[in-house]
């Protein structure tokens, strides 16, 4: 189907259910899909063409979810922006990605009017909330569409192969690259998520406190095809997560593990009622396994996570709760270091550099095939070729299946760290020094060693009152890991810099360490 046949589902069966919650205010399905028709038909009216890209910059607001809809209903390609990117970087991609409509918030008119005049393709600057300048408002730009007529562009199929979104990939390594998401990559995920995230019979009430312009924006539209309700925080607050769990009666809530953590070390982790909670979903990087189990110890038997990718959206593996909770329990531990099981629409295997199957508990990188894998990069034909040989999506992370099936995420290839002619993983490492109580967060690079090449260094941030040495982390590595996957040193920072994706930024950590050498490895 196409991506708003998904929503219009819902809409048509549960019109008076609320849809969208900010605060106070209520929005139902019916008067959503209004919303979302009258900027449609605001889009036809002022030229809107096929597949033509339209981006939404904001923090998170009702607005971007009558946004979103409304560029899917209209058939155009959906185009989030993160906010917290620099403006250079969102300039670069826009124009690359030729987008020609800019909806976007007040609060980064300055930032929207920078955009305007450094992106060729932009035609359409529309601001959510308020007229500005010659950029008319949210409620100024529809009375243009009132008496257009919607178009039914849909073929019997749901035009599978037509693109509903041209998405950034992370871009930590590069400038961004944009994924084309078709409607059959996209249909695959939320059909998927439907089954896999649905938690129990009753409507899901789903907290959006992550950024709508990422992963978070993926789990609110799936939740609108499971007729929930999405409660939209306009950021993240672990104070203001933690009450909300209790106020609004959450079922549902999405963090990447930086969050997850923060809300871990929150003083007032204890003094709120999380029964509600059926799905509390991790992803966008490995988790710690004891912060895992502390968790389910937390919040219940609702801890999972998925693993996936821009280019196969959030569902090639899930480990569900029940799972989840199980090993916390002890009954297979190890699984709380897995993303967990393939899901039914893809084939995942692990493959050598020769693009050769490996057997079970051999490390290569993981690879896909399936219709969750969208459809590559747009005007970068050598991209996606490469991502494509063998016959497999290959997705740039190393790890294992184990027997049973379960998938074990051991780092990013270019994460790996090469010291004295052994492979470290960064996330391994990671791990071990995570399963320290007075440890928040960590990360892992390597740094330039005249003796080893590169030599392992692990940057810790401290919960707030505790303390710790570097040789009490060594002690701990080297009991936990041996001596060749152990730092070689350890530093303590305040805080440990962060993509706007909420993932550890290790281009920027490994910067100043690299900077007098003509390449970044040795």
């Amino acid at each position: 189907m196409r991506a708003i046949d998904y929503f219009d589902k819902s809409a048509e069966i549960y019109s008076d259910r609320i849809a969208i919650q900010d605060g106070d205010t209520r929005y139902s399905y019916a008067e959503t899909r209004c919303s979302s028709e009258r900027i449609a038909r605001a889009m036809w009216a002022n030229g809107l063409t096929s597949e033509q890209r339209a981006a939404i910059y904001s923090q998170n607001h009702p607005a971007v979810l009558f946004c979103m809809l409304g560029i899917l209903r209209a058939g155009a390609a959906w185009v989030p922006i993160n906010f917290r990117n620099a403006t250079d970087a969102n300039v670069e991609y826009l124009n690359y990605s030729e987008t020609a409509w800019l909806f976007y918030h007040s609060r980064f008119r300055d930032e929207a009017s920078k955009i305007k005049d450094r992106v060729r393709s932009l035609k359409h600057l529309i601001c959510l909330d308020a007229d500005d300048g010659d950029n008319p408002s949210l409620a100024s730009f529809l009375a243009h569409g009132a008496d257009a007529q919607e178009p039914d562009w849909a073929d019997a199929h749901g035009n599978l192969d037509r693109m509903m979104g041209l998405v950034p990939t992370g871009g930590t390594t590069g400038p961004a690259r944009g994924v084309r998401v078709t409607n059959l990559a996209w249909g695959t995920m939320t059909e998927m998520a439907t089954h896999y995230w649905r938690g129990s019979d009753c409507a899901p009430i789903c907290l959006c406190t992550a950024p709508l312009s990422h992963a978070a924006g993926v789990v609110a539209f799936t939740m609108f095809a499971l007729a929930g309700t999405n409660v939209i925080l306009p950021g993240f607050d672990a104070l203001a997560v933690l009450r909300a769990i209790e106020q609004f009666r959450v079922t549902h809530l999405f963090l990447p593990p930086t969050a997850f953590y923060a809300l871990l070390a929150h003083p007032e982790v204890g003094k709120f009622d999380y029964s509600s909670l059926r799905i509390f979903l991790l992803a966008g990087s490995p988790v710690s396994p004891d912060k895992f189990n502390k968790g389910v110890e937390i919040f219940g038997p609702c801890m999972c996570q998925s693993y996936g990718q821009t280019e196969a959206p959030m569902l090639l593996t899930f480990l569900d709760p029940a799972t989840t909770a199980a090993a916390a329990a002890g009954d297979h531990p190890e699984r709380l270091r897995s993303c967990g099981k393939p899901t039914s629409a893809v084939r995942v295997a692990i493959m050598n550099d020769a693009g050769k199957i490996l057997p079970p508990r051999q490390c290569g990188e993981i690879v896909a095939r399936g219709t969750l894998v969208a459809g590559g990069y747009h005007n970068l034909p050598e991209a996606t070729a490469e991502i494509r040989a063998y016959g497999w999506h290959h997705t740039g992370d190393v790890g294992y299946i184990d027997e049973d099936g379960y998938v074990y995420i051991v780092d990013r290839k270019k994460d790996m760290i090469i010291s004295g002619g052994f492979n470290v993983y960064c996330a391994e490492v990671e791990s071990a020094i995570m399963a320290l109580p007075e440890v928040q967060e960590c990360a892992v690079i390597g740094v330039p060693d005249e003796k080893w090449g590169e030599a392992v260094k692990a940057i810790v941030v401290l919960k707030d009152g505790e303390s710790l040495n570097e040789d009490a982390v060594l002690t701990h590595c080297k009991a936990t890991l041996g001596s060749v996957k152990s730092p070689k040193s350890v530093e303590f920072w305040r805080e440990i810099p962060k993509t706007p994706a909420g993932k550890l930024d290790r281009k920027t950590m490994r910067k100043p360490y690299w900077a007098a050498a003509d390449r970044e490895v040795h």
